[in-house]
């Protein structure tokens, strides 16, 4: 940045992005150039009690405080300025999911994440009567399953929203949501750029035949599309965000976005026959379409980018978490030896190792499912490894597999996409943790969906620089140029980018796995029917 940093924070014209990720509160300031001046982080940790997952909303507040404060403190130490404001704010967070809320503005239940899958009949029947896939994880599934299960707060809900349209509620007291986010709590009419006013009179007929009388459309917060503004800091706000007291109110806010849009903005991927795959406690899939997909699979969500542009959405519950487990067994293992390493070294050993390995598992089999899989028709996880007897064990098959099975579950999704609607791409960009060891993952996901991918540094800080280029987006005045074009030439313009073209060898071994990952679904089946999971309300 050439001009003076220190000036430019206290001049307040920078942009806050902050993104309560699965397992870490982060929050990045950014400059005029878009270029990160200051970053803060906090780790959490979702629990599963009563065979729910969720997150308690002290948490929340425990971590969006400290994310804040460390911000605080990393701008303090690298441009010698306090932190007291900035130009405009964005909040995004973990899609759907279900938060409730009375009349005072209490929870009515814990808060049900994306995670769950206890949701099966509500998908199933909304799916039928809407003609659209309803998954599992949206917030519109989660309230119908409430109403079939006779679930006693119903009758008290006065709002439904995200956990980023909860946070960004609590600190403007603007019930709001961005479009982006908006479409995995209810079907979006591309048309009206708001929810399909056609299938919210139809559930609450359905709501009705059920015994409850109410209005979702009233339940629902409103929708703003990226470029808008959204409210602004209130007093409460400004001490709940920085309890210290030194952040001013009167902030503007953009329109909170789920982690699946600001992943699309941090990878330039909102243009049509573009995409990106985010992988982290979730793998997800995300492209921009260019026209209306022929038929409806349960493989397929249909999302909308911040700007409200149809997206197809591969969305698998279970990703990069059983893998890090592993690795959190080798690393205790280095310890025990006496020789302790750290965890990212340890990642790195691993990931390399895993480029030697058979390219097709070499009869080794895992499954990283901690959680139901909706795609594989699973309603709960259990993580499994298991091999033929003639398979060697050796140490890069072994990782190579695990990593293979971290991208099984979306290649299944995007065999749909691609081989069966004919969607074509012009650019897949990949981000999150299982992409930092270079060369690795990026090759087996290109192998994985035979499609070249990239990586680079365009991500900046993942998903909260994307909601901080966002919230810029919004405070600089009403747009006058798309999202996309906005993107393509204020923000990424020359942008180092490394891709991987998918290797035949790789393509022919990852298409061998995942028939044997397809053909062993029953073992995994048979694992989740006969290991009951323990009930502790430990965190995972």
């Amino acid at each position: 940045m050439s001009e003076n940093a220190g000036a430019v924070i206290t001049g307040g014209r920078t942009a806050l992005g902050i993104e309560l990720g699965s397992t870490r509160i982060k929050a990045v300031l950014i400059g005029p150039d878009h270029v990160p001046l200051g970053v803060g982080c906090s780790d959490w940790e979702n629990q599963l009690i009563d065979r729910l997952w969720t997150y308690s909303l002290d948490d929340v507040w425990t971590g969006v405080q400290q994310s804040f404060a460390a911000l605080a403190e990393n701008v303090r130490q690298r441009h010698g300025v306090d932190l007291s404001t900035v130009g405009v704010l964005g909040v995004s967070a973990m899609m759907h999911g279900y938060l409730a809320f009375d009349a005072a503005g209490e929870l009515l239940t814990p808060f049900r994440t994306w995670r769950n899958t206890n949701t099966g009949r509500s998908a199933e029947r909304l799916s039928a009567e809407f003609g659209v896939n309803v998954p599992h994880r949206w917030s519109v599934a989660h309230l119908y399953q409430a109403i079939l299960d006779g679930e006693e707060h119903v009758g008290r809900l006065d709002s439904l929203t995200t956990l980023a349209g909860y946070v960004h509620w609590r600190l403007t007291g603007e019930r709001v949501l961005g479009i982006g986010d908006a479409s995995g709590m209810f079907p979006i009419d591309d048309g009206t750029r708001g929810y399909d006013a056609g299938m919210l009179t139809r559930f609450d007929q359905l709501a009705a035949e059920a015994g409850v009388d109410l209005t979702l459309a009233d339940l629902l917060p409103r929708i703003e599309v990226a470029g808008r503004r959204a409210g602004e800091l209130t007093e409460a706000g400004a001490a709940l965000l920085d309890p210290t007291g030194r952040l001013r109110p009167g902030i503007p806010l953009c329109p909170p976005e789920g982690d699946a849009g600001t992943g699309m903005v941090a990878t330039n991927a909102v243009a049509p026959r573009t995409g990106n795959v985010s992988a982290g406690t979730s793998v997800f899939a995300m492209v921009v379409l260019e026209h209306e997909l022929a038929g409806v699979h349960r493989e397929l969500d249909l999302v909308t980018t911040p700007a409200g542009d149809p997206v197809a959405m591969v969305h698998c519950n279970n990703g990069a978490s059983e893998l890090e487990a592993w690795v959190g067994l080798f690393t205790e293992f280095a310890r025990a030896l006496g020789a302790p390493a750290d965890p990212s070294a340890v990642f790195e050993v691993l990931f390399t190792a895993a480029l030697d390995g058979a390219r097709d598992g070499g009869g080794m089999l895992a499954y990283n499912y901690l959680a139901g899989e909706p795609i594989t028709g699973l309603g709960e996880g259990r993580p499994l490894f298991l091999r033929s007897p003639d398979s060697r064990l050796d140490l890069g098959t072994f990782v190579r597999t695990h990593l293979y099975s971290s991208l099984a579950t979306l290649r299944i999704g995007m065999d749909v996409l691609q081989r069966a609607e004919g969607v074509r791409l012009d650019r897949m960009f990949a981000h999150g943790g299982l992409f930092k060891t270079e060369g690795v993952a990026q090759r087996f996901l290109a192998a994985a969906i035979d499609t070249p991918v990239s990586v680079g540094d365009v991500a900046g800080e993942g998903g909260a620089w994307g909601m901080a280029v966002l919230a810029a987006f919004a405070g600089s005045g009403p747009p006058d140029r798309s999202l996309a074009d906005h993107l393509e030439t204020t923000v990424f313009p020359g942008a180092d980018v490394r891709t991987a073209q998918p290797d035949p060898a790789d393509v022919a071994g990852f298409d061998a796995f995942v028939q044997r990952y397809v053909a062993a679904l029953p073992v995994e089946r048979a694992a989740v029917e006969h290991v009951s999971p323990a009930q502790r309300g430990e965190p995972r």
